[in-house]
């Protein structure tokens, strides 16, 4: 029992992460707004993090490997914490930004250490299950976090938000602090061991498929709410409603995507990716209509719950012996694209439109599908040749 209350411990501080993460894609407007900057000026909040967690994780992982991980988990929540602080305080956009790169140090430190706890805290029988509780936080942060920090901004404005995003970390932390057990580091990760990883067939599969569906995903989403009320011309509470929906199909997607990829890696990501790309293709078409953007935004949003736990298992298959490893290996790439699809999404943003977003995020989900099929048939396979 304990080792699950530490797993949701690590969940809640995930959550937190994504949460603090993509908050700024609800309230995008608003703060553009309140800084007098545009949109694509404004997307800047979301590529700053991914960049710095990108370089984070391989660099706090290793510099901090002899450290025990509960400690260094706790240490990433008080950062967070002071993060939304100073963000909500932020006289100034520069500030805003400042306060996103120590984001990206926490969002780079504590994926590579919490992603491959589950391990550690329940035995081997729960291990799937553990895993997949943890990465139901990111859809979660969609669900919850997102939305409800949109409704506060609404209420409150954008500040707000983010003050009740620093007192929720605070809870975390202490939480964290009760029902985590000392995690002593057991495998050293070490540079060599990364660089070795990346000379690896499997592992350059699983970072090729990353890296393109999160840039559809991420050069999409983060700019739909600029879509949602330009194209399909509804109010910003409608808005929080659409976004809610979105994330709750999300919730879906994880567990689906969880239960999938251990039986089936390859139909599991590439049915993600098709959904993904026939959401984004469609929506500067359907997307016109509320109810066609509530359909679209159901499909999307249960792919993309199934992304994340797919592309970790990924990576987890391609090196089994050094699970931490892979959860290195495996931020760093999500977070730098994370990064990229926002900022080159930006760009598209402010020199075309919205819908332009939405169809060049379509065409790189459909590269991801073509890339699982290319895996397929050349009969590529893991080191345990599952």
């Amino acid at each position: 029992m304990t080792g699950w209350l530490a797993v949701v411990a690590v969940m809640l501080g995930i959550f937190s992460i994504v949460t603090t993460e993509i908050l700024p894609i609800g309230l995008l407007t608003e703060i553009g707004a309140g800084f007098t900057i545009s949109d694509g000026m404004a997307g800047l909040m979301m590529t700053m993090p991914g960049f710095l967690a990108a370089i984070a994780a391989p660099v706090v992982t290793v510099m901090t490997a002899r450290i025990d991980r509960r400690l260094m988990l706790c240490v990433f929540m008080v950062l967070l914490a002071a993060a939304n602080f100073l963000a909500a305080a932020a006289p100034d956009y520069w500030l805003v930004l400042v306060s996103r790169i120590v984001v990206g140090i926490v969002i780079g430190g504590f994926w590579s250490i919490g992603a491959s706890l589950a391990e550690r805290l329940v035995p081997a029988a729960s291990v799937g299950r553990a895993t997949a509780v943890i990465f139901s936080a990111v859809p979660l942060g969609s669900v919850l976090g997102v939305p409800a920090g949109t409704l506060i901004g609404g209420l409150a404005g954008w500040r707000a938000a983010f003050i009740a995003m620093g007192g929720f970390t605070v809870a975390v932390l202490i939480t964290m602090l009760i029902v985590t057990p000392p995690l002593p580091p057991r495998r050293t990760t070490r540079l060599r061991v990364l660089r070795g990883m990346l000379t690896s067939a499997a592992t350059r599969s699983a970072l090729l498929l990353t890296v393109l569906i999160v840039w559809a995903h991420f050069g999409t989403y983060t700019y739909v709410t600029p879509f949602l009320e330009q194209v399909t011309d509804v109010s910003s509470r409608l808005v929080t409603v659409l976004l809610l929906l979105y994330g709750a199909a999300g919730i879906l997607g994880n567990f689906l995507g969880g239960f999938l990829v251990a039986r089936h890696p390859r139909a599991a990501f590439g049915a993600a990716a098709g959904m993904i790309a026939t959401a984004t293709l469609l929506m500067p078409v359907l997307g016109q209509k509320t109810a066609g953007a509530i359909a679209l935004l159901v499909v999307w949003g249960v792919a993309y719950g199934a992304v994340p736990v797919c592309s970790q298992t990924w990576f987890t298959k391609a090196s089994p012996d050094t699970p931490e490893a892979a959860s290195v290996i495996f931020t760093a790439s999500f977070q730098a694209t994370i990064s990229l699809g926002a900022l080159t999404g930006g760009l598209v943003v402010d020199s075309s439109s919205p819908s332009t977003v939405m169809t060049l995020g379509g065409l790189t989900a459909t590269l991801t599908v073509l890339a699982v099929g290319a895996h397929r048939a050349r009969r590529l396979t893991w080191p345990d040749n599952a």
